[in-house]
């Protein structure tokens, strides 16, 4: 057993397919092959159905899978505890995040971190705030930005409180009124931002029994401002996924005001690599001069 073989393992689960997971991780097709047929050997296991459609994990493979990401998160404490007493001259922080976070904080969060820590690397995975609290109880990432409050056994630093606004075409009724009425939120055509059942936006519909008359429903924050902007719909997002936008739309509060509150969390400070815990420092620093 050697850690590449694990690694090659757990992306080939990830992507569904030894051509990719070998490109990923740059080995050759056939490299990679041998590494997981002499990991199956050793193990005297199948650890994949591998076809011409792709590569699935076995239930055998199913069962090992919890054992072998946590042999690989020691073997990455391991490598970022060695980092540290090298002065922090390489390093890598993995960040859970999404879209709005991943536009307007983190790129001036990176920079300020990286001006002073240039060689410390970042691994960004985005998901919903459901699958970064997954993620980070899984061990797969060492901070991720969530929804407060998260999973309580979660460790987690509040950031900012986010207005959820109504967006609008420039040329819509309400445009010019100063707040968006509660009731009329079913009586337009609304573009939906599918982010799971049990997020915020939802939550304003059936704390208030509204039923949006709902028109599309799409996946990115971005793709609902564009659709709104050409007439398609109103919509419901996060105040932060709009800022800068250059699309013409224009967005307006709630009557009865809604929020999201954003933080930071990881799973235990205690355990963070000292890179990931004074980036955590730089997070609250940058949020602090960017809203004062």
């Amino acid at each position: 057993m050697n850690i590449s073989q694990y690694e090659a393992f757990l992306k080939t689960i990830e992507l569904g397919s030894l051509t990719k997971a070998a490109q990923t991780l740059g080995y050759t097709q056939s490299g990679i092959t041998h590494m997981l047929n002499a990991l199956e050997s050793e193990f005297r296991l199948k650890l994949l159905n591998r076809d011409r459609s792709g590569a699935t994990v076995t239930s055998d493979g199913k069962q090992l899978l919890p054992y072998i990401q946590a042999v690989l998160n020691c073997q990455h404490n391991l490598n970022n505890k060695l980092d540290e007493i090298h002065r922090l001259e390489s390093g890598l922080i993995r960040v859970g995040t999404f879209t709005s976070v991943s536009a307007q904080w983190l790129p001036g969060m990176i920079k300020n971190f990286r001006l002073d820590f240039p060689k410390i690397q970042f691994e960004l995975l985005h998901g919903t705030y459901q699958e970064n609290g997954k993620w980070l109880m899984d061990g797969r990432l060492d901070c991720a930005f969530v929804r407060v409050p998260a999973n309580k056994q979660l460790e987690t630093i509040f950031l900012r409180r986010d207005p959820i606004v109504v967006v609008l075409p420039e040329n819509h009724p309400r445009a010019h009124d100063a707040f968006f009425p509660i009731s009329d939120l079913s009586k337009y055509p609304y573009i939906k931002l599918y982010e799971g059942a049990d997020d915020e936006i939802s939550e304003i519909f059936t704390i208030h029994q509204i039923a949006p008359n709902v028109h599309f429903v799409e996946k990115d924050d971005y793709a609902v401002i564009a659709m709104v902007e050409k007439g398609l719909g109103i919509s419901i997002l996060p105040e932060l996924v709009l800022k800068n936008t250059s699309r013409k739309v224009v967005y307006k509060e709630l009557e009865i005001p809604s929020y999201r509150d954003l933080g930071i969390a990881v799973k235990d400070t205690t355990m963070l690599s000292t890179s990931a815990q004074i980036f955590l420092t730089y997070v609250q620093t940058w949020i602090s001069k960017e809203y004062s």
